[in-house]
């Protein structure tokens, strides 16, 4: 007998990746039990299936930056109160960061795939499940989108929940309208100006004197790196990246910020009435003109 669940939930995550850096990313989560009927009839019953998994699928990797342990281009270490990450792009960039321990999702893999992402959470997932389930499996999929899209990573200091973590992510959508009309070329461009781009507020940015990374990613540190640092409820969080992958914003960078960072930056040029859909994930986000 099998059970079945689709758009169990979103994972709002970023990955960790040699070529492209921090990748924002959102995938929905469809599940299916394997098993034999308990004494209620069930495999499970529903309302255990999407506590248990989704609150299960949120602690291990949503709202983290998923990391290839395993990797060679970058270097894990952990002192009991926080983890180190090194890493070391192509074009010889680097991304260094020191946050509390439930910042990070450790994959035991050389890269991150959406099987060995599936696989991890799998194997996880059957420890907390009952006798009865004898196989889960798990699908991430992304949201199809039918126009432009981008990938963004951030962290918001002022946020109570999850999304205080200074390296979280979101692959989005952008629906431009101008004089109420859709306009695909504004979208294009837009989406290829933040493709895989980290979002940071300008009062998080301090000195390199400012932040306490490992010693690696101290002696990394170039004139070409900006330096984030902020105190939020689960800790402290820094942040050391490669200029070149970076936008900063003069505010939070929530998603309602950014729809109107967006309208007012396209308004500079353009007379026309502007209209901006900024998706934060799957099926949510704000609306601003200017």
């Amino acid at each position: 007998m099998k059970l079945f669940v689709k758009d169990l939930t979103v994972i709002d995550s970023s990955v960790l990746d040699y070529s492209r850096g921090i990748i924002g990313q959102s995938w929905l989560v469809d599940i299916v039990l394997h098993g034999d009927l308990n004494e209620q009839s069930m495999i499970l019953d529903f309302g255990i299936v999407k506590k248990l998994i989704k609150s299960t699928v949120d602690e291990l990797v949503d709202h983290k930056l998923i990391v290839p342990a395993h990797a060679k281009f970058c270097d894990v270490m952990s002192d009991g109160a926080f983890t180190y990450v090194d890493a070391w792009r192509e074009h010889s960039e680097s991304i260094h960061l020191a946050c509390p321990d439930q910042a990070f999702a450790l994959i035991p893999a050389e890269q991150i795939t959406l099987a060995n992402l599936e696989a991890y959470l799998t194997e996880q997932l059957m420890l907390r499940l009952p006798n009865n389930v004898k196989k889960l499996d798990v699908k991430l999929r992304e949201e199809k989108i039918d126009g432009a899209e981008y990938c963004y990573s951030h962290g918001l200091r002022k946020h109570l929940g999850n999304c205080q973590r200074i390296a979280h992510g979101h692959r989005s959508t952008i629906e431009i309208l101008r004089n109420d009309e859709r306009d695909p070329a504004l979208e294009a461009s837009w989406a290829e100006r933040w493709k895989d781009i980290y979002l940071a507020e300008h009062c998080d940015m301090v000195s390199v004197s400012e932040v306490s990374l490992s010693r690696a990613g101290m002696a990394a540190l170039t004139p070409e790196h900006y330096c984030f640092k902020y105190q939020a409820p689960q800790g402290e969080f820094q942040l050391a990246i490669s200029k070149s992958i970076v936008e900063i914003m003069p505010t939070e960078t929530t998603v309602e910020n950014i729809a109107q960072y967006i309208a007012d930056t396209l308004a500079k040029d353009c007379s026309d009435s502007l209209t901006v859909f900024a998706y934060e994930g799957v099926g949510k986000g704000a609306i601003a003109s200017a």
